[in-house]
């Protein structure tokens, strides 16, 4: 008890020394605070962010795979077979519906769902909603693009079909097909709703479908009209569809300002007519049985005339780590190696999070630094400290204290010091952490922005614009809105937090108070232990 009362009235006695001494740790603590801050909040917003996230995933061919088999082997022989590549790209196929539902049965896929997409042209009574416009200098070359760009007619026609190979022709509509209520994710998240009718029956194989509120003002439709859609690939081949809803698109606000040049408009959103995927797979499979092959006599390339389909599968998982089971475990079940798994979401998640692991990480640096400089200087505090006390250590020895206890209250003389200024500190850090957070995270932000436009700049394109130099009169993708183009949409960064310091933050800053206050105590210790009180006495000056 004598220690403890002669530790506090020390820090009475001497209150210039402990005074600095709290105004260091004071500083310390506060930064500390805002670093731990800055990293507990990092983490905290990127768990919520996958929390809240839906993780998707496909399976699709990988092509890299294909052309690694296919280098040169270590000796360097052989080079690269352009002949079995361009063989197998041609035999590369996508998985059936029925192969797909193979690997939802894995345990880690939550859900799983399919849509096939085709194109399809309408008919004089139906048509596509075309915004395009065609100018003075457009028309001469009647393709969309400037004589700047010479004639590229032969090559795509802007607005109505053009021809891909043995594809055939691109429509002017996208027809999808949705397997259930859950693929059609554009109305689960907002983007689309019903604004008239209903939507047709889950699965149903009734030819019933839903259009948007542009494609019905445009062809004065209503709910309960039958619309005729065409083969691209021949016009004789006809299907009727019955209107059962109308909906509303967010997204269906393109211009011919927004759309790409060249682009048919199948692309425009509001040209986009939804069926079940049963109703749509009975189309293409009458439009397969009734489609006629033909070959080229100068190139033997075969076409036909059934519509081309296209199917896609998504797989939903709960957690990352689920994902990642699954993407190990699919190939223990069958799935050949040139197939691959992939997310989008994960790949956008992880750029999303790039500013805040670069902050969190300056964060780490910061912490590592003050922590260290901190440390020194109590050191070197307490060493002085326990020098000009010097008479003082050997007055107490003197009259029978143990050294151990004169230790004991100099450890205690800084620890209590210490305490109050980390609280003091704590308080602070913990009312400054969101703003400072926020504020350097908005910093990390526009320098990611500031790179890649520099980036841009530097292949001597406007930043945005990754078309280059392009002529006034065409049509720009406006990538801050997010519109898709040939590098997909902007990057959405989690861009702010609403908590940083909590009670595991708070905790951390004590540990630290306490780990510095130790530190700074063993120099005092080893002086103290070290002091002859004889010799202090008798040669005290």
């Amino acid at each position: 008890m004598y220690v403890i009362k002669n530790a506090i009235k020390s820090i009475f006695r001497s209150k210039g020394r402990n005074v600095l001494i709290g105004i260091i740790v004071l500083a310390i603590s506060v930064s500390a605070c805002l670093g731990l801050s800055i990293r507990q909040a990092a983490s905290k917003a990127k768990d919520d962010a996958l929390d809240n996230m839906t993780i998707t995933a496909q399976i699709s061919f990988d092509r890299n795979s294909i052309m690694n088999d296919m280098r040169p082997d270590s000796s360097g022989s052989g080079g690269f077979d352009k002949s079995k590549f361009s063989e197998s790209m041609k035999n590369m196929q996508g998985l059936s519906v029925d192969e797909m539902l193979t690997y939802a049965d894995n345990d880690n896929v939550k859900d799983f769902y399919y849509t096939l997409t085709v194109s399809m042209n309408g008919s004089e009574e139906f048509e596509a909603v075309d915004t395009s416009e065609e100018t003075d200098e457009t028309e001469s070359n009647d393709n969309g693009f400037s004589d700047e760009f010479g004639d590229m007619s032969g090559m795509m026609k802007p607005g109505k079909g053009f021809t891909i190979g043995s594809m055939g022709s691109q429509g002017d509509f996208t027809v999808i097909g949705y397997s259930t209520d859950s693929a059609m994710t554009d109305f689960i998240n907002g983007t689309s709703s019903i604004t008239d009718g209903n939507m047709f029956e889950e699965g149903t194989d009734s030819l019933d479908c839903v259009v948007s509120e542009e494609l019905a003002v445009y062809n004065d439709l209503s709910v309960g009209d039958k619309i005729k859609v065409t083969n691209p690939n021949d016009e004789e081949e006809t299907y009727e569809l019955t209107i059962v809803g109308i909906y509303a698109n967010s997204q269906s606000t393109v211009t011919s300002g927004d759309r790409m040049f060249g682009f048919s408009l199948s692309s425009d959103p509001a040209n986009q007519i939804y069926l079940s995927y049963n109703a749509l797979k009975s189309i293409t499979t009458k439009s397969e049985e009734n489609a006629t092959i033909s070959t080229d006599e100068n190139t033997g390339m075969e076409t036909t005339t059934a519509m081309p389909e296209q199917v896609s599968g998504t797989y939903v998982f709960a957690t990352v780590d689920e994902y990642n089971d699954f993407t190990i475990e699919v190939y223990d079940m069958g799935l050949a190696e040139e197939y691959v798994v992939s997310s989008s979401d994960i790949s956008e998640y992880e750029q999303s999070v790039v500013p805040l692991d670069n902050l969190s990480e300056m964060a780490l640096y910061f912490l590592i630094v003050v922590l260290a400089i901190g440390a020194i200087v109590l050191v070197v505090l307490n060493v002085f400290s326990v020098r000009e006390r010097k008479y003082e250590v050997g007055v107490l020895t003197a009259i029978g204290m143990k050294k151990w206890k004169v230790s004991i209250q100099f450890m205690l003389e800084t620890m209590v010091v210490t305490v109050i200024a980390v609280t003091i500190g704590g308080i602070i850090g913990a009312t400054t952490s969101v703003p400072v957070t926020n504020s350097l995270l908005k910093s990390q932000i526009e320098a990611a922005d500031s790179k890649e436009s520099g980036m841009e700049q530097s292949f001597g394109r406007v930043p945005g614009n990754m078309m280059g130099n392009m002529p006034d009169n065409m049509p720009q993708m406006n990538f801050d809105k997010g519109d898709s183009g040939f590098r997909g949409k902007a990057t959405e960064y989690i861009s702010e937090v609403s908590s940083a310091t909590d009670i595991t933050v708070l905790m951390q800053l004590l540990g630290i108070g306490v780990f510095l206050a130790l530190v700074a105590s063993v120099a005092s210790i080893v002086f103290v232990m070290r002091y002859d009180p004889l010799n202090i006495l008798s040669n005290r000056d």
